[in-house]
C-alpha cells in the first residue's frame, strides 16, 4: 500500500530533494541539481515565484521507504495571462510502480481541484527557468544542468494515468566549425550596418546591471511572451535570477546586442557543461563540490557547451539578428576548444529558433513533452 505524506518540515524537504538524486545513483547521464538551489526554490521567503504562486510537495512511501515525490504548483500570473485554471506538477520522480505514480498524481490532482483548478499540466515548474518536459527520446545522451532527465519508464506511467501530449520540445547537438561560416559573416555585417546595431561585450554581473539595469530580462519577457506557458518575470524575479546566475557566467559567452540608443535588443547566454562536476559532488557544494564546479565554470579548455537562451526583441525579429550571436561566439568556441554545443529545449513549432542551426552540422537528438489532463 502506498501512503502519501505532505512535506512540511526542513527534514521532509531534505528527503524530497535527496530522493530525486538517489533514484538516479549510478546513472551516467543524469545531472544532479545543486541542493542549495533546490532548497531555495521551495523557500517561500527566498523564491519570488511565491509572490504569485502556491505549491504543495508530497512524498510517497511504501513499506516505510520513500518511493516517489511530486510538487503541485499554481502560478496565478500565468493562469491569468493564458486564461487558464491550470495546476502544474513537477519534481515528479518515482520507482517503476504504477500504484506509486498514480497515487502521487491523485494527491496533486485533489489539491488542485480544492483550489478551483480544472486541468493538470506537467512536468513543468514555477516558471520557464525551472526544469520542464518529460524526456521521451535521447536517454543515452548527457543531461545538461538546465535540462530535466528521467528514466524511459516514466512515459508509460504518464500514458497509464491518461495524461496526453500538449506540446513537444526538441533539442539539438550543434557541432562547432573551424571558423565563422562565410554566409553568416556576410549576414552579420549587413544586419549591423542596416539597423545600426553592435555587439556589447560585458565582463561582469556588476557591469551588466550598472549599464543596462534589468532590461536584459525585459528582452526575454518580450521575446518569450507568446511561447508555451510563459509567465513574464516580475521585478523581484529579475533580481533573484540575476543574483543567482550572473556571478557564475563566463562573460566571453554572454552576447548582448544593442541599438544606436544603447538599448538591449537581443541577448544570448551559454556556459561550459558542468554535468560531470555535479555528478562528482552529487549536487553538494561541500566539502569539495565547490572546487569541481568552479573548476568546470572557469576552465580555459572544455569540449562541451550548454546554450542556455537566445532572445530577440519582437521589433527586431526576422531581421537576421540571430546571426550576430553566433558570429560573436564562434571565436570563443574555437579559443576554448569547444567541439559541440547542446541547445536548450525548442518548441517543435518554433521554426524561427530551429532555423538558427542551418549554418552548422547538427543532430536533433532529444525530444521532451509536456502533458495535460482535465481534472
Amino acid at each position: 500500500m502506498v501512503t502519501i505524506k505532505e512535506v512540511k518540515s526542513k527534514s521532509d524537504l531534505n528527503r524530497f530533494i535527496k530522493f530525486g538524486i538517489d533514484l538516479y545513483k549510478g546513472n551516467k547521464y543524469f545531472c544532479p541539481p545543486l541542493i542549495f538551489d533546490e532548497k531555495n526554490t521551495f523557500n517561500r521567503k527566498k523564491n519570488p515565484a511565491y509572490d504569485f504562486s502556491d505549491s504543495v510537495l508530497y512524498l510517497a512511501y511504501k513499506d516505510k521507504q520513500i518511493v516517489g515525490r511530486i510538487a503541485g504548483i499554481i502560478n496565478n500570473i500565468a493562469n491569468e495571462a493564458w486564461n487558464k485554471k491550470r495546476l502544474r506538477f513537477g519534481w515528479f520522480d518515482f520507482v517503476d510502480d504504477l500504484e506509486v505514480s498514480r497515487t502521487l498524481l491523485d494527491a496533486v490532482r485533489d489539491w488542485g481541484k480544492s483550489k478551483g483548478m480544472n486541468e493538470m499540466n506537467g512536468p513543468v515548474g514555477f516558471t520557464d527557468f525551472d526544469h520542464q518536459g518529460l524526456l521521451i527520446v535521447g536517454f543515452e545522451y548527457d543531461s545538461p544542468m538546465a535540462s530535466l532527465y528521467n528514466y524511459p519508464y516514466y512515459e508509460r506511467h504518464f500514458d497509464d494515468y491518461g495524461l496526453r501530449k500538449e506540446v513537444d520540445w526538441i533539442e539539438n547537438r550543434v557541432f562547432i566549425p573551424d571558423g565563422v561560416p562565410e554566409k553568416m559573416e556576410r549576414i552579420a555585417k549587413i544586419v549591423t550596418e542596416k539597423y545600426n546595431l553592435k555587439i556589447a561585450k560585458v565582463r561582469s554581473a556588476k557591469e551588466v546591471v550598472s549599464r543596462f539595469g534589468y532590461s536584459f530580462f525585459d528582452v526575454i519577457n518580450d521575446a518569450y511572451k507568446p511561447l508555451y506557458n510563459f509567465q513574464p518575470l516580475t521585478e523581484r524575479q529579475k533580481e533573484y535570477y540575476c543574483k543567482m546566475y550572473f556571478p557564475l557566467l563566463n562573460y566571453d559567452f554572454v552576447t548582448i546586442i544593442v541599438n544606436e540608443k544603447d538599448e538591449i535588443i537581443g541577448v544570448g547566454v551559454g556556459m561550459p557543461n558542468i554535468s560531470e562536476a555535479l555528478r562528482k559532488c552529487r549536487g553538494r557544494l561541500f566539502p569539495l563540490g565547490w572546487y569541481w564546479i568552479l573548476r568546470a565554470l572557469k576552465a580555459k579548455k572544455f569540449k562541451y557547451f550548454d546554450l542556455l537562451l537566445i532572445a530577440v526583441r519582437p521589433d527586431y525579429q526576422n531581421k537576421g539578428v540571430n546571426s550576430l550571436f553566433f558570429y560573436d561566439q564562434i571565436k570563443y568556441f574555437i579559443k576554448y576548444g569547444v567541439e559541440y554545443s547542446e541547445t536548450t529545449s525548442i518548441l517543435e513549432t518554433n521554426v524561427k529558433n530551429q532555423s538558427n542551426w542551418e549554418y552548422f552540422d547538427n543532430i536533433q537528438h532529444k525530444r521532451r513533452r509536456a502533458y495535460i489532463k482535465e481534472i
